[in-house]
Formats: C-alpha cells, structure tokens, sequence
C-alpha cells in the first residue's frame, strides 16, 4: 500500500447521475402544472430559474444549456394557455429566464474548465509521486514491508515526507524523513535527500557516511548558486529531520541513526518500545551547528519482530478535543498480521481520530524481519 486518498478528496468530474439530472426536470414540470392550475394573479414562472441555476451545480454547459431551453419552452406553453405569448408579464418572464440560463451556462462552462485543469494537475501530481516516491518493495531480503503516504492537502496528494529503502551487500537500508515546510520547495528538498540516499545507501560501507552523504547532497541543494540569478533567496531555515536504518540480513539486530526524527516503535510480542536514541542528531541541513557527527545505535530487531517508522504528521493530529493520535498506544492494540494490514488498521484509525482530514503530511512504514531464512528469490540486490 503506497499512497490513500483522504476521505473527502474530489475524484475526477464525471457524468451526473440520473437521480441529480431528474431535480431540475421534476422542478420544470411541478412549476409549470401549478402555474397552469393558479388563479389568474399568481404567476410562479420566475420559479422556473431554478432548475439551470441547480443543474450548473452539478452538471455541464451543454446539460444546464439544455435544461435552461427546456425551462424556457415550459414558460412559453404556460403564457400560451393562460393569456398569450406576448403578454407583456410573461415576455418579462421569459426574457428574464433566457438571459439567466444564459449566465449560469457560462458559469457551467467555466466550473467544467476549471475541474479539467484540476484533474490534469492531480494527474501531474501523481505522475511527481510516483518519480520522486517510489513505492517500496513488499519484500526485501528477510524483510516484509508495508508504506502508506497521506497527504494533508487532498488536491496536492504529495508533500515534503519522504521514505526509500535500498539493498546492500549485507542488509537493507531504510530512511524516512519529513521536509520543513510545504509545497514545490519541500518537494524539492524531498527530491534531493531520496536522490542521495538511492545513489549511495548501497556502496557506502558505514551509515554515519551515508548520513553524511545525506546532508551534503541537501547542503549543496540548498545553496545552489543558480537560486540568486532566478531571483529565489537562500533557504538557511530548511532542513529535513531524518531516521536512517541499516538492518542487516544475518544478525537479529538494526543499527539508527536520528537526525532529529521521531524514534521509531519496535512491536515485539504485543508490546511497544520506542527506540529512543543517547545521541540525537541534528535535523539534515542543519548539522553545520552540530559539535558531534552521526552517532549509531543498535537495537535488538529479531524475527516476528515489527519497526513502525512514522513522521510528525501521525503522532500530532488532533482530535475535536485537541488530544494527540495515541500512535503507541494504537499500536499495542493491533492483533497481529502483515505489516499492509497494520498500515490499514492505523490510516482508518488517524482519519477516524482526526475527523477524516489531517493537519501535516503523514507518512508511515512497517518493517517486519520474517521467521523464515533468507532465500536468493528475496535478498537480491533489487529486493524483488
């Protein structure tokens, strides 16, 4: 499971249904038979407006075109039966209803225009999130894996989180991490950071410098010479927090190194421990300021064992209350299975707990070490 469209996300605009196209009919209809059956100062023909302004609503220019014709012929037999054609009330009446339907047509054309603009950039959208975030391998060497991104903005459908995953000679290598900021410039930061990460996680031997390779390839990025000749300033406030795994194929055990990310959630036999690391390191653009370099800790990772990693956008939604996601504590309560039902079980559960919108991109990804050995089919260097 890659990416999940929130509750709530427009879908490409399509033909009506019968049921929205038979209201402004019936509306034309009921209008025209009381008008017929009224005394003789009663005039319900400026209700007739309603049935294009409704069908605008919900359909295109060529329906409501043609319910704002239908419309007016009603008007027309109306006038007929009752007085004439050229009455001057009813001339006014129609007169009225043509230029109306004539204004909620174009409205009509414009909304359509506007939805396929819409569509064609949801469509750019997904074609951008499917270069940049790559879904990840179900199966990598003794691993199981699972991936969902949500984004905040539901018209966006892709944001500043980030997560790969790479084979090495002796493991496989894992990052997540969550880009300060939104839009086209944190994509951007996302874009480089995953960059480095694909281009190195496999040949370099030790993860502070892969980390390191990390940091210079988004240090560089953000200093770009070209921004001040476009005009763009230097970003000095980006910076991505990152969490770096390296789990190795033939040892129970995953080595961590945090740049300033969530600690992840080891799931072992129903209980929940945090991987809470001595020696945080700074955020990846940021480390300049840092005393220190990259420190690794490892942790005990063995078969049956589950890693939750996750960004900020999970543990900070909020309620109508205003309380925290309970991501741990959600986490405890899982019965058991593969890590896509774990995913599936914590999307349904952050939505219904945040009221189906979130507040930050949210990005999570389960890592399960299998019982069984590691066979060639699944610890090749492509993890297929």
């Amino acid at each position: 499971m890659h990416l999940r469209r929130p509750p709530g996300t427009p879908r490409s605009p399509g033909r009506p249904s019968r049921a929205l196209i038979a209201v402004p009919l019936l509306i034309i209809v009921a209008v025209t038979i009381v008008d017929v059956l009224a005394p003789p100062q009663v005039h319900l023909g400026p209700f007739l407006v309603a049935a294009p302004a409704i069908t605008a609503s919900f359909a295109g220019p060529r329906l409501t075109g043609a319910v704002g014709v239908i419309a007016v012929v009603a008007q027309s037999v109306v006038a007929v039966i009752r007085t004439s054609l050229t009455d001057l009330n009813h001339t006014l009446q129609i007169s009225a209803l043509i230029l109306i339907s004539v204004i909620v047509t174009l409205f009509a054309h414009r909304r359509e225009r506007h939805e396929k603009e819409m569509t064609q950039l949801r469509s750019v959208a997904e074609a951008t999130q499917g270069v940049v975030m790559r879904p990840l391998p179900r199966r990598v060497g003794p691993l199981r894996i699972g991936s969902v991104y949500l984004a905040a903005e539901a018209e966006a459908r892709i944001g500043g989180d980030l997560y790969a995953v790479a084979r090495t000679a002796h493991g496989t290598r894992l990052v997540i991490g969550d880009v300060r900021g939104k839009g086209l410039e944190a994509i951007g930061d996302a874009a480089l950071v995953l960059g480095a990460f694909r281009a190195a996680a496999h040949r370099q031997a030790e993860l502070p410098v892969l980390v390191a390779d990390l940091e210079g390839a988004l240090s560089s990025g953000l200093s770009d010479p070209g921004a001040a000749r476009e005009g763009r300033p230097h970003r000095e406030e980006a910076f991505v927090t990152a969490a770096v795994l390296d789990v190795p194929d033939t040892e129970p055990a995953l080595r961590l190194v945090s740049c300033g990310h969530p600690p992840p959630l080891l799931l072992r036999d129903g209980l929940v421990t945090a991987l809470e690391v001595e020696q945080q390191g700074l955020p990846l653009g940021l480390t300049e300021f840092s005393l220190t370099g990259f420190a690794v800790e490892s942790f005990a990772f063995g078969p049956g064992d589950l890693v939750l990693l996750y960004t900020d956008g999970v543990i900070e939604a909020r309620d109508a209350a205003g309380r925290f996601y309970p991501l741990a504590e959600r986490l405890a309560s899982w019965p058991g299975g593969k890590p896509e039902a774990l995913l599936r079980y914590l999307c349904e559960d952050l939505l219904a707990h945040s009221g189906g919108s979130l507040g930050d991109d949210a990005a999570l990804v389960a890592v399960q070490r299998l019982r069984e050995p590691v066979s060639r089919a699944t610890g090749g260097p492509n993890g297929r």
